[in-house]
């Protein structure tokens, strides 16, 4: 069951009391490539963070990366010239594309805590180790989102910072727990890679009932429809598991305990974690953005002081704010 309310947004979630006396929070979301809809997630991650009142929210988007067009289908002279012009006004904006992303540099050091919404080509080595050292040397935090998770296969810094992403079977090992609650270590190459079933509603069961960003939470909350990562490969170094899902066989999973809340220790800085979040259905979920938004602010400080929603979900039902 899902419970919607169409009341107003700061009785949807009431959050301003302990986090208006604080100072506010700048975080900067990094978007503009991802195989989803980072047009209409960037704003609504951006919005709830506001309505906290913990936060301000700036976003770097990176170029759009063009695509190459699809080859005719007929085989006559006029389509053959139609497609060498789209050639080449691609290859133009291809060598302008590569130009623009050569010079991407979000400003990380300005900000406490970085947003990946970002799942695309790799950013420049000057981009790429100004995020290491930002993380590295505790200057600011890292959040990660769903397909964030995908991005950067390769680039064993990212695979640290984040713990566990989407990635083959042989990319690096697998962290499930098992019916007794004791975490697991599956070997690489070892069981399956990264993949999903069918969009559901799941179960989310606590595993430190301790941990800032979910304390207070019930043991168990049920999260709105959404994907249900599971099989995610890294190297597993100084990872924190806070929360798992069960995904069940029966709508395509493992049937197993997989990783849904984390943190990761990078160096002196914090790496918040959720492969919730496929689209806005799970994103509007209370304890989606309860999460993100306790996350967000334990990535940047250290510390929690953003309180729970009376609306969020129970075991039983869902808690999800309008679409408006």
């Amino acid at each position: 069951m899902v419970r919607a309310f169409s009341i107003s947004l700061a009785a949807i979630i009431v959050l301003g009391t302990t986090a208006n006396a604080a100072e506010k929070i700048s975080v900067l979301i990094i978007d503009g490539q991802n195989n989803h809809a980072w047009q209409q997630t960037t704003p609504h991650m951006k919005k709830w963070l506001e309505a906290s009142g913990r936060f301000t929210v700036d976003v770097a988007t990176a170029p759009a990366k063009p695509r190459p067009p699809a080859k005719p289908k007929a085989d006559d002279a006029e389509s053959k010239a139609r497609f060498e012009d789209e050639m080449a006004r691609f290859k133009k904006a291809e060598a302008e594309y590569k130009a623009a992303m050569a010079q991407f540099r979000p400003a990380f050091e300005k900000y406490q805590a970085v947003l990946s919404n970002y799942n695309g080509d790799h950013w420049p080595e000057e981009t790429r180790k100004a995020l290491e050292e930002y993380v590295a040397n505790g200057k600011g935090g890292l959040v990660i989102v769903h397909a964030a998770n995908n991005s950067f296969s390769g680039w064993q810094e990212y695979d640290l910072m984040i713990g566990m992403g989407w990635r083959g079977a042989g990319y690096g090992d697998r962290l499930t727990i098992d019916d007794k609650g004791a975490e697991k270590l599956v070997a690489k190459g070892q069981g399956p890679g990264a993949g999903h079933g069918r969009q559901h509603e799941f179960p989310v069961t606590i595993r430190d009932r301790s941990h800032p960003i979910v304390e207070g939470m019930p043991p168990e909350w049920l999260h709105a429809q959404d994907e249900l990562y599971h099989g995610m490969r890294g190297p597993i170094r100084n990872v924190h598991l806070i929360a798992t899902s069960f995904c069940d066989k029966k709508t395509g999973g493992t049937g197993e305990h997989e990783p849904m809340i984390w943190t990761v220790q990078y160096g002196k800085g914090r790496v918040f974690h959720t492969p919730m979040g496929h689209d806005l259905k799970g994103m509007r979920c209370v304890g989606f953005i309860a999460t993100l938004q306790r996350g967000a602010e334990w990535a940047a400080t250290g510390k929690v002081t953003i309180p729970l929603p009376e609306n969020f979900p129970t075991a039983t039902k869902t808690s999800s704010v309008p679409e408006k």
